[in-house]
């Protein structure tokens, strides 16, 4: 943790330390609101993922807006939530080993808790655990439509699974059935068609658990690259969006379709150019530790002129057309390439408006990986 903030509410945005992660309160509000609006009226509800952004404050703004809960990945995550005031919270992975096991069960004491599996020995281990501590879990299956990450294939073992869920002390909450890689698929097309099988998948698997006297209530995915599809599928009830609260480069280099809806960027890494020895490049002092490269580099918002090339452990290197083009000790506004990891960088969030810091909101669950 930093000695000191990169600013304090009420400071000008051109006194903010940097490197600094910034949010653009009416760019993020506006996009709060745009998911609010469409999902308004429909038989679908939003389980926001939280991991994009690590932070009560958002989550609680979520939830305000008609969100039924959040999504977790790890129980140490989930803690610092449930701590925060959040009560129903879905952990969309998988969770093995003892301790781990034993956090869940006492976090279930004071919230909601859901959890995925993908193996009967999760559910003994869970079930084992829920009957020594007399609490309960939502129990998820997870299902691969297509990540080829965790989940079983669809079809009959999923039955089987979910027979041994709800001969437990467990609650069978239903499917988890999310595209990862289809979230960033560039075209409408790829992404329309990779949904619709998904969604084929979620729907054959739901019938046949169906056919073993199992009703299967919530099937549950989506992310903020195709959620309208799921959204319109008629078999998804719940959406577990994340990113579209910040809006990162990658997902900004997807093409929209005619009725996507224009999340903007709301999320930068500010920094500052701290070394402009050539007219041919400047060394800004956000690299590695400050924004993830993961999904590429950042981007230099409004100035299509430069261009971030590389970066190192503290050092950004910024391709210019000609010595005028930036001035040493000058701010520039990245997108980062992959919110999600980047704002894991940073102890808070400097939110502004209008010019001015209006609040510095902790990411509290930063580096909660338990």
């Amino acid at each position: 943790m930093s000695p000191w903030k990169a600013a304090q509410a009420g400071d000008p945005v051109a006194d903010i330390d940097t490197p600094a992660l910034v949010l653009d309160l009416d760019a993020f509000e506006r996009n709060l609101k745009r998911m609010a609006d469409a999902l308004r009226g429909r038989n679908v509800r939003l389980r926001a993922h939280a991991k994009s952004h690590k932070c009560p404050e958002i989550a609680l703004r979520q939830i305000a807006l008609g969100a039924v809960g959040i999504c977790c990945q790890k129980v140490s995550e989930a803690a610092v939530f449930v701590q925060a005031g959040v009560t129903d919270i879905l952990i969309s992975n998988e969770i093995v080993g003892a301790a781990k096991i034993r956090h869940l069960m006492e976090l279930a004491g004071s919230a909601r808790i859901g959890v995925l599996v993908d193996d009967a020995s999760q559910i003994q281990a869970l079930a084992a655990a829920a009957q020594a501590s007399g609490k309960s879990v939502d129990v998820y299956i997870e299902i691969d439509v297509g990540a080829h990450r965790c989940g079983i294939p669809p079809g009959e073992e999923a039955a089987h699974l979910a027979e041994l869920i709800v001969s437990s002390p467990l609650r069978f909450a239903g499917l988890q059935c999310y595209h990862g890689p289809a979230q960033h698929l560039r075209t409408p097309q790829e992404r329309t068609a990779a949904i619709r099988d998904a969604a084929e998948l979620a729907l054959w698997t739901k019938k046949i658990i169906e056919a073993h006297g199992i009703p299967v209530e919530i099937i549950a995915g989506a992310g903020t690259g195709t959620f309208l599809l799921e959204r319109d599928s008629g078999v998804y009830n719940e959406l577990q969006c994340g990113s579209y609260v910040f809006m990162d480069r990658d997902y900004g280099e997807n093409t929209r379709g005619p009725d996507d809806i224009p999340f903007e960027h709301a999320l930068f890494v500010l920094t500052s150019v701290m070394s402009r020895t050539t007219g041919e490049r400047a060394i800004v002092d956000a690299g590695l530790k400050a924004s993830s490269v993961d999904s590429g580099m950042p981007l230099v918002w409004k100035r299509s002129d430069l261009k971030y090339l590389k970066a190192s452990d503290e050092h950004g290197v910024i391709a210019t057309p000609s010595p005028a083009s930036v001035e040493l000790g000058e701010k520039l506004m990245l997108i980062p390439g992959h919110c999600d990891p980047t704002v894991n960088l940073y102890d808070s969030l400097v939110c502004v408006r209008d010019g001015r810091v209006e609040a510095l909101w902790p990411i509290a669950a930063r580096g909660a990986l338990l």
